[in-house]
């Protein structure tokens, strides 16, 4: 690889070749094979985002291999999802490892500067809600986010929402995370003017059926600029926040 990079920073010296043109090819460049994974060392050139280690299902040995060569690669800041309170123990010992075990997320390194055109609110319909929340909003925070949380302001008691209506109204962009019925985003969609991004949660009683009932809320929300994510999906969430806020940047 280091020779035909090479080679091709020498056509562009050269005018062989134009920037945009290197730049495509850079973008095209093979992934790293480690034989336990394929890392994507060039994902952040090719997307704007480097590529994030899904903990659940690895070994603490091959998510410390994947961390380890993406450090080497010059990545300041590594995320890990769905990562196991054991998994972090032993990574721990390696790494220097912020862990938030609610949230199951690991972050290496030290959080970037908030480059993000505004503020990303992130809200929630009750506490129990919460882990995924910190999924959101986390990983909208290693991606260079500001990030508002607003917990427990569900329909139930809609006047805790409605106290926080100036945070919901200046943001760019509102993550809605709601278990039960998963009314929330419905009514954040019907107050703010910025694209709202609903999770539906595995919180609730027997019909909600580990969080479908709430899905399928979300996808039937009459309130115009709803979007919707997997259940539990806090990660997918952030990171499409994250796009949102980088537009135009």
């Amino acid at each position: 690889m280091s020779s035909d990079l090479r080679k091709l920073l020498e056509e562009v010296q050269s005018g062989a070749v134009s920037v945009d043109s290197a730049l495509l090819e850079l973008k095209k460049a093979p992934f790293e094979d480690l034989g336990f994974a394929k890392i994507d060392t060039h994902r952040k050139l090719r997307q704007g985002v480097a590529e994030v280690i899904y903990g659940s299902g690895k070994t603490p040995e091959q998510i410390l291999g994947i961390a380890k060569r993406m450090e080497e690669e010059g990545q300041t800041t590594i995320l890990i999802t769905r990562l196991s309170p054991e998994s972090a123990e032993k990574l721990s010992e390696e790494l220097v490892l912020d862990y938030h075990k609610d949230a199951k997320i690991g972050i290496v390194g030290q959080l970037p500067p908030i480059d993000g055109q505004g503020k990303i609110v992130i809200a929630t319909g009750g506490t129990s809600d919460i882990p995924v929340a910190e999924e959101a909003a986390l990983t909208a925070q290693a991606l260079g986010n500001q990030v508002v949380r607003l917990y427990d302001v569900g329909v139930a008691g809609i006047h805790r929402l409605l106290a926080h209506a100036d945070d919901l109204m200046s943001a760019r962009v509102v993550v809605a995370i709601a278990g039960m019925e998963g009314a929330l985003a419905s009514v954040i969609g019907g107050l703010v003017d910025c694209p709202v991004i609903a999770v539906p949660t595995s919180v609730g009683y027997g019909t909600a059926f580990g969080g479908v009932t709430a899905l399928l809320s979300m996808l039937n929300s009459c309130a115009s600029g709803v979007s919707v994510v997997n259940i539990d999906n806090g990660f997918g969430a952030g990171y499409l926040a994250s796009m949102i806020n980088h537009l135009g940047g």
